[in-house]
């Protein structure tokens, strides 16, 4: 039997009863409790703000934050009981308050709304989530600097539409997507100054008529900023939708980074191995070990952009100020969080436990992709780089009609393409030598790595002071 609307807080107007399936339908307590530690901050610095304004005494005041305190040690300790009619955080919240304390907590909502109230609570609850998934992703950068410092030496192939393209370093491949990654925490930091501006005052649309001091709630809740409109502030879920989407591009990062993995892990590349801590097998076949840690996080990606795609979905049709459809907000939320929280928990595992094969790396290395030092080498004859590249690609055409490999033309065979061609040639064909002509900023030879990885070390050493 569902309870009688004149005991909800926003009942008074309503007789009878609500449809016990609507009820459920309108329920959000079992999704938004995970917020009950926000909401009790933000009826704590609220009341107070109401003891200033005069509108509940010292007494009352205390009383609720008593109450409050006692309330928080009944969620941490999971001994928190839900009832019928708590439709969502706020109003079991405030009924346990009223069990605890009596009429002083009716006071407590006075120009409040659960508009305000419930965007504050996002915004406190968004703001330690995102402490929490820095966190994350700074440990996994770190994994992956410090695993470039050691394996700095080891060549490999470098790719481009997925055919081998030049000699790279190993190093130079796994700071790739570091770089990206810290582009991410950066975002990330953004995000998080305009997920931290108060909207707690505005009431449901048109703020607050009584003496509130917004000013005492931002520094009591550690707000930034205030918002400088109620109406926009109980109604736009901008930075939820900004956090969806950075959960979104974050994780296409790692979906990359794990298509890579994937395909270097298997048979026909066999450049690495996961760990089996990161791997499991067949039902069927006792030989396979599946890349399943990598597999998931690819799906992941998807997972989460299609939480954004959904939410953008509900934003776009809405009129202006709140609607419930905003109830939408906090399911996407949570689940974006938790699904990169696990990502990037996984991914520093597997590239912490990881093993390359440091010979079949460089074994895959084929003089075929030194094509382009052929064309430098003219080009430090003094041809321009247009004719050399042309000039190289005849070369390659004449290794493939005489079925060898680039480097075993000879210098007789390379001079009936340009008399430019001598001797010298023969130390275009060296890999190491390749891969260390790149020492410009940003480039794979070993100093430039070096550089990377000092130059990100130094950046992680900034992000946590």
């Amino acid at each position: 039997m569902a309870n009688s609307e004149g005991e909800k807080l926003w009942g008074g107007r309503f007789v009878g009863s609500t449809d016990p399936i609507m009820e459920k339908f309108n329920a959000s307590i079992g999704c938004d409790q995970r917020m009950w530690e926000a909401d009790i901050r933000g009826s704590k610095a609220y009341v107070k703000a109401l003891e200033k304004a005069k509108l509940v005494s010292t007494e009352e005041m205390d009383s609720v934050l008593q109450g409050m305190d006692q309330i928080s040690v009944e969620w941490s300790k999971g001994v928190f009981v839900i009832k019928p009619g708590d439709e969502d955080i706020h109003t079991a919240n405030e009924r346990r308050l009223k069990e605890l304390i009596g009429e002083p907590a009716g006071k407590l909502h006075t120009g409040r709304s659960r508009n305000d109230q419930v965007v504050t609570d996002m915004r406190l609850w968004l703001r330690d989530a995102i402490a929490t998934l820095k966190g994350n992703a700074l440990q996994l950068i770190t994994t992956m600097v410090e695993r470039a410092a050691v394996e700095i030496d080891v060549l490999f192939p470098g790719y481009t539409h997925m055919q081998r393209a030049q000699p790279i370093r190993w190093s130079h491949w796994i700071l790739s997507h570091a770089v990206a990654l810290s582009r991410d925490v950066e975002h990330l930091q953004e995000i998080r100054r305009r997920v931290n501006v108060l909207p707690l005052g505005s009431g449901a649309i048109a703020g607050t008529p009584f003496n509130i001091d917004r000013e005492l709630l931002c520094a009591e809740l550690a707000f930034e900023d205030i918002s400088i409109n109620s109406l926009d502030a109980t109604g736009q879920r901008d930075f939820v939708a900004e956090f969806l989407f950075w959960a979104s591009l974050c994780l296409t990062h790692l979906s990359k980074m794990a298509e890579d993995l994937m395909l270097y892990s298997t048979k026909e590349f066999s450049f690495l191995s996961l760990s089996d801590a990161y791997s499991t097998g067949s039902s069927l076949m006792p030989q396979k070990k599946n890349a399943d840690s990598l597999e998931l996080i690819r799906s992941k990606a998807g997972r989460v952009l299609g939480r954004c795609a959904g939410f953008m979905m509900t934003l776009k049709g809405l009129p202006s100020t709140y609607n419930k459809d905003l109830q939408e907000d906090k399911e996407a939320m949570f689940d974006c969080f938790d699904t990169v929280h696990a990502v990037l928990q996984v991914t520093t595992g597997v590239i912490s436990t990881l093993k390359i094969n440091q010979s079949v790396m460089e074994a895959a290395l084929s003089p075929d992709m030194l094509a382009t030092d052929l064309a430098y080498y003219l080009v430090r004859k003094g041809i321009p780089f247009r004719e050399a590249h042309g000039l190289s690609g005849k070369a390659v055409y004449m290794a493939e009609s005489k079925n060898i490999d680039l480097n075993q033309l000879t210098v007789d065979d390379l001079a009936t393409i340009s008399p430019l061609f001598e001797s010298d040639v023969s130390s275009v064909w060296d890999y190491r030598r390749s891969v260390e002509q790149y020492s410009a900023p940003g480039g794979t030879a070993k100093s430039s790595v070096a550089a990377q990885v000092q130059h990100l070390r130094k950046w992680l050493q900034q992000q946590v002071q």
